[in-house]
């Protein structure tokens, strides 16, 4: 028999099995329609256990992602190499500063051939631009991936389930590449490793990020990237255990299957997504769960509505049954639906988009590539990647303090103004002597400045947009930015003064873009394109 309103006394609760969690009345013979960002802030809580314990769960694949997506450092480094017996001063010269000045078969890569793809190869003299290459085909690949699950993240598939078939992807392709018999395959398949890396962080993010309310949506947003800088860290340890690239690529893609069994199956899907798509019994059911788990509860009729409906009741008629208004309310609907020619056709959106994606763009060709620049700095390769990634993390948390005092926009202009400024003292610093130790510090403050740029970006983008097209706009600024992570590699094989050059451009351009942005510190999410126009 079911479960009817009058059945909860003494503030006991009761649950059918067929039904949502139904919670005591606010006021007897109304409804009270609410927001997901009203009703967190008034009942369930904005960032309970139940979000903390969904954040750190989800956010485990932004380690995975950097693992992915920063194995290329070690996998295509350049190993050192050494005069073969004998071959000193006929045909080898010790002190030459490149194999390529050297006679062939005078040389020989120090440690194992197979220990990098260019000694197992031959990835050098004219044949390096193919290390650029496949580091630039895998950020096409994760540009393609942005767009796809960018778009079936919002529509058939969901947060979770796209993040659930992009995590399965990752472990097919990465373990596929370890056994390439050749560079061309190895191309292949690191484009397919990034068709679905692109999605991972993009699902993350936003999955991890929808359940919070909005006082604190910057300080958690910010926090994602710590995840992202772990990841980096824990490579590089990975790095220095297996030293051959095959062994890497084998023991970076095996975590990606540890989180689909061990991790997926207790992460939620998103309460706004199920909102969106007219799935109000499942977005009660987590909202209920929220409450629950955060010590609170939910008053009876209060109902989960889009934004543009919010913020009313329903007095209901003395022959209504409560019980049948209440799930006549949370029945599954018609699914609001989105896409990219929605965002284009409205001069709200559309003006934002353009600004996003120029400014992602730019600022992701600074990142990536003071990232892959280490190979370019004659110093520990090991080393380096930590401090780079450990210089990432006060960055999080000046920009997370930062963020709700002085707001999206000025720290926007800020940190890529930071970034841009070290970078040109980079370009004009020489690479020798204690000039090198100099350079080195410009690209960890480059990277201090960019990598609080760049997270940042992640929230103002899904601040900018709603939630019926926030994966497609934000997949479309992150195709952008794999945009400009193509072009670094490129930059980085051009050595020399340039890459720093181009990295100070780029940042100092994109805090001019931002100025014309707008700011959404204090904004609600909203849920559609009538919510963000009204």
């Amino acid at each position: 028999m079911p479960t009817t309103l009058s059945s909860y006394s003494n503030g006991e609760e009761a649950q059918d099995h067929r039904t949502p969690l139904l919670p005591p009345l606010s006021k007897p013979g109304e409804l009270e329609k609410l927001s997901i960002d009203e009703m967190l802030q008034k009942y369930c809580g904005e960032f309970g256990r139940w979000q903390l314990r969904h954040f750190i769960l989800t956010n485990l694949a932004w380690a995975l992602e950097a693992f992915h997506t920063m194995v290329m450092i070690f996998a295509d480094r350049e190993p050192e190499w050494r005069c073969r017996n004998g071959a000193a001063g006929f045909g080898c010269d010790a002190s030459a500063k490149s194999v390529c000045q050297l006679e062939p078969g005078s040389w020989e890569w120090i440690g194992d051939k197979a220990a990098t793809t260019v000694a197992e190869w031959g990835l050098v003299c004219g044949d390096k631009f193919k290390v650029g290459l496949v580091q630039a085909v895998f950020f096409g690949g994760c540009m393609i991936g942005a767009g796809i699950f960018g778009h079936l993240s919002d529509s058939s598939l969901g947060r979770k389930g796209s993040l659930i078939v992009v995590c399965i992807l990752n472990t097919i392709f990465g373990t596929l590449t370890s056994f390439s018999p050749n560079y061309w395959t190895y191309v292949l398949f690191r484009l397919l490793t990034g068709c679905s890396t692109g999605g991972v962080g993009l699902c993350a993010f936003v999955l991890a990020t929808e359940p919070v309310g909005l006082q604190m949506r910057g300080v958690a947003g910010m926090c994602t990237f710590y995840f992202f800088a772990g990841g980096i860290v824990i490579l590089a340890g990975i790095a220095y255990i297996f030293q051959t690239w095959r062994n890497l690529y084998l023991a970076t893609s095996l975590p990606s299957l540890l989180f689909i069994v061990l991790v997926l199956p207790f992460i939620s899907e998103s309460p706004r997504w199920y909102l969106i798509r007219g799935r109000i019994k499942e977005a009660m059911n987590v909202m209920s769960n929220i409450a629950t788990s955060n010590g609170n509860h939910l008053p009876q009729g209060v109902l989960l509505t889009l934004d543009e409906e919010s913020s009313s009741s329903s007095p209901l008629s003395s022959s209504t049954n409560l019980d049948q208004a209440y799930l006549e309310q949370v029945k599954d609907k018609d699914a609001v639906t989105g896409s990219l020619l929605d965002v284009i056709r409205s001069p709200l959106t559309r003006t934002r988009l353009f600004l996003a994606v120029v400014i992602n763009f730019l600022c992701s060709v600074v990142y990536y590539g003071l990232s892959l620049n280490v190979v370019n700095m004659e110093t520990n390769i090991y080393l380096n990647v930590v401090l780079n990634a450990v210089a990432e993390c006060p960055a999080f948390l000046v920009t997370a303090l930062l963020l709700d005092r002085v707001g999206r926009k000025p720290l926007t202009i800020g940190t890529l103004w930071f970034s841009g400024f070290f970078c040109f003292i980079g370009a004009l610093v020489s690479n020798v002597g204690v000039w090198k130790g100099v350079k080195m510090v410009c690209g960890i403050l480059g990277i201090f400045g960019m990598a609080g740029t760049y997270n940042l970006l992640f929230i103002y983008t899904t601040e900018l947009f709603p939630t019926v097209v926030r994966n497609a706009a934000l997949g479309c600024a992150t195709q952008a930015a794999q945009m400009g992570a193509i072009l670094a590699p490129m930059m980085v094989v051009l050595g020399g003064w340039l890459p720093f050059g181009v990295f100070a451009f780029c940042g100092i351009a994109g805090g001019i873009f931002a100025f014309y942005l707008p700011e959404t510190l204090n904004q609600p999410l909203y849920d559609t394109m009538t919510g963000i126009e009204g």
